[in-house]
């Protein structure tokens, strides 16, 4: 409903685009939300279940861990079953990386120089350009490397540009320019320092992250401090929110933050407020099972619920959809920010449902037949 307003735009910096299988990152692309799958890859029926539950919320990308042979195996079955591009996380065994990538891995997570001679690094190259795969550095403050410490003293913004700069210049050397890069620390003050050190250094995508952040509620509040200090300076061309909570989880905290953000719009943006003795309404009890009711609307659309008439009127002028607790049980509906008819408490959570439903089958309709006109104009 709200236009955009010169003080909402975020400049976004200017990094060159990589192409992570059919996904593009960087450049002028939407930044993309991924995560991490928890299952045993060997376990291949449990990690692709995991992943199809990720796809519904939204991922665009998602990490498998390969850790050993066993993984490597399986993920031929995993990569043909994804709808989204795999990202193969390899660590210390170069070996794995060339599995993943003959195994159709769109991208090796991997620090070039922890694993091994310049050699191996060479084979990891062979592998990623024979298959087309990108490379992502991850570079983490609780692991520098030792002569890094021994310079710095201590994990400070500075080590970790220079661990992220000593990584990519192994891929330059061999001619690889398909990477992107993170600096990532569980200290939001150490990340956002070492991303914007790292931002004036490279051209390269960059995949934020605020590392071993903690739970659903902890990591959440750390994760959008960081990672959204960052996305408002313009940095930050990829996403993970790292949650001690199942990955889908993350994919939906990621959302929410570029959606708040206004630089992702996927599905149902609530505007709700926290509830007070002048509610109409339980709107904390209506918001939870609004949330969990619409989680399947992938239309960006905006819903107001507000207990009472105080703020209600307000807010809803600003959505696709408002409700505003009134007296006697019956409350106010909105449409396209003007009132339009009442609602009964009983009756109310499966009537607002219905309209989000319908808005949403409107405007994907209204969406098909302006792509199906443009199909149809003339060429110029």
């Amino acid at each position: 409903m709200s236009e955009i307003r010169p003080w909402r735009t975020i400049v976004r910096r200017q990094s060159r685009q990589i192409m992570v299988g059919s996904v593009p990152v960087g450049g002028d692309a939407p930044i993309t939300v991924q995560t991490m799958t928890n299952t045993p890859t060997e376990d291949a029926v449990a990690t692709i279940d995991q992943i199809r539950r990720c796809e519904d919320a939204g991922a665009d990308l998602i990490r498998v861990s390969c850790p050993d042979v066993a993984s490597t195996a399986a993920l031929g079955k995993i990569v043909k079953a994804s709808r989204i591009p795999i990202i193969a996380d390899i660590h210390f065994h170069y070996k794995r990386a060339l599995e993943a990538a003959d195994a159709g891995a769109a991208c090796l997570r991997i620090n070039p120089g922890n694993i091994g001679s310049a050699d191996r690094v060479a084979e990891v190259v062979r592998a990623a350009k024979a298959n087309g795969c990108a490379i992502r550095i991850g570079v983490n403050g609780g692991s520098l490397e030792r002569h890094l410490l021994e310079k710095y003293g201590e994990p400070c913004p500075e080590a970790l540009v220079e661990s992220a700069l000593d990584h990519i210049k192994l891929l330059q050397d061999h001619d690889f320019h398909e990477y992107k890069v993170a600096v990532k620390a569980s200290d939001v003050f150490l990340a956002v320092s070492a991303y914007m050190g790292l931002a004036e250094a490279v051209d390269c995508p960059l995949h934020l992250g605020i590392t071993e952040a903690g739970g659903l509620i902890g990591g959440t509040v750390k994760s959008a401090i960081g990672i959204g200090n960052l996305l408002w300076a313009g940095i930050g061309d990829t996403l993970r929110v790292s949650l001690s909570a199942e990955p889908e989880e993350e994919v939906r905290v990621g959302f929410e933050i570029l959606k708040s953000l206004g630089l992702r719009t996927r599905g149902v943006r609530v505007v709700s407020c926290p509830s007070c003795a002048r509610q109409g309404f339980d709107v904390i009890r209506t918001v939870e099972a609004l949330e969990a009711r619409l989680q399947h609307i992938k239309t960006p659309i905006s819903l107001s619920v507000l207990g009472c008439v105080v703020n209600g009127p307000g807010e809803a002028r600003e959505t696709d959809i408002g409700l505003t607790g009134g007296g006697n049980g019956k409350h106010m509906v909105y449409l396209s920010g003007v009132t339009d008819h009442t609602v009964q408490s009983e009756e109310m959570l499966d009537h607002i449902v219905a309209l989000v439903e319908a808005k949403a089958a409107e405007m994907e309709a209204a969406a098909d037949a302006a792509a199906a006109a443009k199909v149809g104009e003339p060429a110029e």
